[in-house]
């Protein structure tokens, strides 16, 4: 069966090398006699396996020696806890950036651990872009900024990191980590859930400022204690060594690409392809600001809703699958994350001329 060009949010496409090695590797990694998910984390094979991930995922990014860098389970949802757990710090209370769903959920978690300001909002225009940074009302006693920096629902991504002095900056990059270089010394703390741009769900990374560990509060669970994760190289428990191993992958794959410069380039090519022609039709429509739009994730609607369903058949019968919006926002959404060929945006854009040609 010929393999689509599957546009999920996540879980999301893997690279089509990655899965070839992965299967050549099912039943025997490296002459182990074993399948990595059969691997004892304590053993020697995956230590290396895991040791190998860690140390291109630090290449790949640049991460400076001074920031840990924690394979954790939970999810980026998770995080929306654990990080007020641990970056408190004796601090009462938090800056979070509203700008969509997800920002938002993580807004509803971190209330539960401390006094909330809401430093920014994009509710007004529906979430449809990010608030310009000299907008902010930030709070003096704030323990960090949270920001989600790719909104994988509404579409909107910082294209600029906010500067926020002493204060640490902490951001949720599950939906864009890896498309791009960033200077992770901008950050005290980025995390982000592996489906969507990294690997199989299951996996979370975090990487996280050496100065940030270490006070957590009291009642923190130890497996959600970052001090405690970093001590113990994430392995205070089984951790998820099988999507770790494919994360390993996918970090190879994007060297031997040319590393995150290059994929940036593509992921530029590909997502002015898609925007190029949206703004060049009146039968689809792109609801967010030019300046904040995703290069990942792009929610799309067609002028008359009506033809939702007949354009989401007609697509998954050309082979392009999952471009139905989110059931909180509707309409259509294309997620062409680093493993999303050029040849599958054109292949949408082709199919989205011909849907308009046949019904405009």
């Amino acid at each position: 069966m010929a393999r689509v060009y599957n546009f999920s949010a996540g879980p999301a496409v893997l690279p089509e090398p990655v899965l070839q090695r992965a299967a050549e590797e099912m039943l025997d990694w490296h002459g182990s006699g074993m399948s990595v998910m059969e691997m004892s984390h304590r053993g020697k094979e995956f230590i290396a396996i895991h040791a190998q991930a860690e140390a291109d995922l630090r290449e790949l990014l640049s991460i400076p020696k001074n920031y840990k860098v924690l394979f954790l389970q939970g999810g980026a949802a998770a995080q929306f806890a654990v990080v007020p757990m641990n970056l408190l710090r004796g601090k009462a209370a938090a800056d979070y950036v509203y700008t969509g769903q997800w920002s938002k959920k993580a807004i509803s978690e971190a209330k539960k651990f401390c006094r909330m300001n809401i430093a920014a909002s994009s509710e007004d225009r529906n979430f449809s872009y990010a608030p310009k940074q000299e907008s902010w009302k930030p709070d003096p006693d704030a323990a960090y900024v949270h920001i989600t920096s790719n909104e994988t629902i509404g579409g909107v991504e910082f294209q600029w990191i906010p500067d926020t002095g002493a204060v640490p900056l902490v951001t949720d990059a599950s939906s864009h980590i890896l498309s791009r270089a960033i200077d992770i010394s901008r950050f005290g703390l980025i995390y982000a859930g592996a489906q969507k741009n990294i690997g199989p769900a299951g996996l979370t990374i975090v990487i996280v400022r050496d100065d940030l560990i270490g006070q957590a509060l009291p009642t923190t669970p130890e497996v959600f204690n970052y001090k405690v994760q970093a001590d113990a190289d994430s392995m205070i428990n089984t951790p998820p060594t099988y999507a770790i191993y494919i994360a390993g992958l996918v970090f190879q794959w994007l060297k031997s690409l040319g590393g995150l410069a290059k994929m940036e380039q593509v992921n530029v090519a590909k997502a002015a392809l898609l925007y190029d022609y949206l703004d060049q039709t009146e039968f689809y429509h792109s609801p967010v600001a030019k300046d904040d739009r995703s290069r990942m994730n792009v929610p799309f609607t067609l002028r008359n809703a009506g033809l939702d369903a007949a354009f989401l058949k007609a697509a998954e019968g050309s082979g392009l699958t999952q471009l139905k919006g989110h059931r909180s926002v509707g309409g259509m959404r294309a997620s062409i994350y680093n493993a999303m060929p050029m040849e599958g945006v054109e292949a949408l854009v082709g199919f989205m001329r011909d849907f308009e040609r046949k019904n405009g």
